[in-house]
């Protein structure tokens, strides 16, 4: 890949999966990180990213503290060693925070909660990162620290406000980098820079510490190499915070959507290129690879979205920008840049009534929108239109800008959340992306997919060339903010995945947690009837049972309600005892409605018997 930074052959690939492992076969050190994550930036050279850095003494320091640990303790550190970058409107102890205005600056006596728990996580702080000033803006060139350098080619923009951030990953600096999210900060610079960007739900990672924007829809986002790195992170940053009045709990919600998932793509007249046919010509092929992962197209309409996109700047939420950060900006006209400042001081004219007015559209088009989410799970969008250099960006800075929030601005104010991946490349060697969201809290879900995406792209880690990682078991990632509460259900038959009633489970976004067979202590029926469906009868003591396979599903406690709710006598759900000793929740059956029906348990499952009856049939 074009400006790529060679990696130094003992660490290779930042990514955190590859990091982890090496450490727990002491094939690598954090201290070797530290060296190689300095040598790399030494390399790279007046590359614009840094604002501030953690001094190299400090960083070794830590490194050598890690690494001193004991065995136990360093397996129980989720991010043990894995060197991140924070925007630097986000406070870390000992470095200032400047919002991108050297005359704002200010030495914060704590950290942020997010990244206090990453580094009580294990991770270790490399510096702070260039951003678009007060994080105005999605375009990343709109700093007095300079223009964070595009690892593709330096012409282009990086993308914002996050640029720093998204370009020290690209390049191989960090393994992660926090960045905000307003209006798509968190989205575009991944778009820009060939890497995962995610934007939580608003309120999952708290933003106590975080200087604000717009304080209602204010992110903090979470760049990476994979999705399942981006998750990672978040597992360890989500969590309530007393500090910040926005934060929220997340609900149990299940960890995929249905199968086959349905995944909504505005009307082709209202998708918008701005004269980019190679971006557009990418996110066909990523909508094709889409439908290639098991998804099914839905064609839905855009304009709520676009309209609720084009309320972000014309309505009064640019008035609570200027709540934010405009009286600094009066008393300092001349230490800010004449575009952040025109367009946070044009925040100061909105009224109230403008501001319950525009509230008042607001949710009309959250009502409008609504029922578009009642026929997919996600939607599937360009994470930008297109791709500007900075000379174009100079000569059209607000209307460049307004563009390339077309697919963005809209989201925080919809209370959505969503994963920017990579999608491929420009014949000019550029990259592009294509974001997936979905509504609140499910991030998981949404992950699954865009793994899968991103898998199916074959594309390089960021600017560096290195391949994707092998795929990691769900099982493997901690996951303690969404999976606690979900409820478990055993079935053994239709409702089997692939099989005729599982559409019954997965519409009510269920997912499939492992295969399981019961203990010796069932006798295994087929009912009279139809459909086919099987009955399930512990034996009582003393007389032979058999073992069943089935498959355990995980449903949030509303589904799992109306779900057993629906089920007709004589099943029910009971107690089913497992090889392994579990008891769960799980299908059985009125011992007298299986009387005179076939007894089937000789197959050890509902999948043989049905094989069976189809091989009879066949002959």
């Amino acid at each position: 890949m074009p400006n790529a930074i060679a990696d130094t052959p003992e660490i290779g690939s930042l990514d955190i999966a590859g990091l982890l492992a090496r450490y727990r076969d002491d094939s690598l050190s954090p201290v070797a990180v530290a060296r190689a994550v300095l040598a790399r930036i030494a390399a790279a050279g007046d590359d614009k990213v840094w604002i501030s850095r953690v001094a190299d003494a400090d960083l070794l320091a830590r490194a050598q503290a890690l690494a001193a640990l004991p065995a136990a303790e360093r397996a129980a550190l989720p991010l043990y060693g894995v060197p991140f970058a924070v925007k630097d409107n986000i406070d870390a102890a000992g470095l200032p925070t400047t919002a991108g205005c050297p005359a704002y600056a200010y030495d914060p006596d704590r950290s942020a909660t997010g990244v206090q728990r990453l580094l009580d996580a294990g991770a270790m702080l490399i510096g702070k990162t260039n951003l678009d000033q007060f994080a105005t803006g999605l375009v990343g060139v709109r700093s007095p620290y300079g223009v964070a350098r595009n690892p593709f080619d330096p012409a282009f923009i990086p993308g914002g406000s996050s640029s720093g951030s998204a370009v020290a990953v690209s390049s191989g600096l960090v393994s992660f980098a926090l960045g905000t999210d307003t209006a798509g900060s968190g989205r575009v610079p991944a778009g820009f820079t060939n890497i995962v960007g995610l934007k939580p739900t608003k309120g999952l990672i708290s933003t106590a510490g975080v200087v604000p924007a717009c304080r209602s829809l204010d992110c903090v986002s979470i760049f990476a190499l994979t999705v399942e790195d981006s998750l990672d992170v978040l597992a360890v940053m989500a969590a309530p915070d007393p500090a910040d009045p926005y934060s929220r709990k997340a609900p149990p919600t299940p960890a995929a959507p249905r199968a086959p998932f349905r995944f909504g793509t505005p009307r082709p007249d209202q998708l918008r290129f701005f004269g980019n046919a190679e971006a557009e010509r990418i996110h066909r092929e990523a909508l094709d690879r889409l439908e290639a992962c098991g998804g099914q197209r839905v064609e839905i309409d855009f304009t709520p979205f676009a309209e609720a996109a084009a309320l972000l700047y014309s309505g009064p939420w640019v008035a609570e920008r200027a709540a934010a950060v405009g009286d600094f900006i009066a008393a300092h006209p001349d230490d800010t840049l004449p575009v952040t400042r025109k367009i946070i001081q044009g925040g100061t004219t909105p009224t109230a009534i403008d501001a319950f007015r525009a509230a008042y559209r607001l949710e009309a088009l959250r009502a409008q929108a609504a029922p578009v989410w009642e026929r997919i799970d996600l939607m599937a969008l360009p994470t930008s239109g297109t791709i500007y250099t900075i000379a174009e960006l100079e000569a059209d800075p607000i209307g460049a800008n307004s563009n390339l929030g077309l697919y963005t601005n809209f989201v925080n104010l919809m209370d959505l959340c969503g994963i920017a991946v990579p999608a491929g490349f420009q014949a000019n060697g550029l990259p592009a992306g294509i974001t997936l969201l979905a509504p609140a809290f499910a991030e998981e879900a949404v992950g699954t997919v865009a793994a899968a995406l991103h898998r199916a792209a074959a594309l390089p880690l960021g600017a560096s060339g290195a391949p994707l990682p092998p795929t990691r078991p769900k099982a493997s990632r901690p996951n303690p903010y969404t999976t606690g509460g979900l409820l478990e259900l055993f079935v053994v038959g239709g409702h089997l995945q692939g099989m005729a009633l599982n559409r019954q489970l997965t519409d009510l976004g269920a997912r499939l947690v492992e295969t399981a067979s019961t203990a010796p202590l069932y006798r295994f029926h087929a009912l009279p009837g139809e459909p086919a469906r099987p009955g399930l009868v512990r034996v009582a003591d003393g007389q032979t049972g058999g073992s069943i396979a089935g498959e355990i599903w995980a449903l949030t406690p509303d589904a799992f309600g109306r779900f057993v709710a629906a089920i007709p006598a004589p099943l029910g759900v009971g107690r089913v005892m497992l090889a392994d000793g579990r008891r769960v929740s799980g299908f059985l059956c009125e011992a007298a409605a299986v009387i005179g029906a076939p007894d089937i348990t000789g197959f050890g499952g509902w999948r043989a018997y049905c094989a069976h009856l189809a091989a009879a049939t066949a002959d």
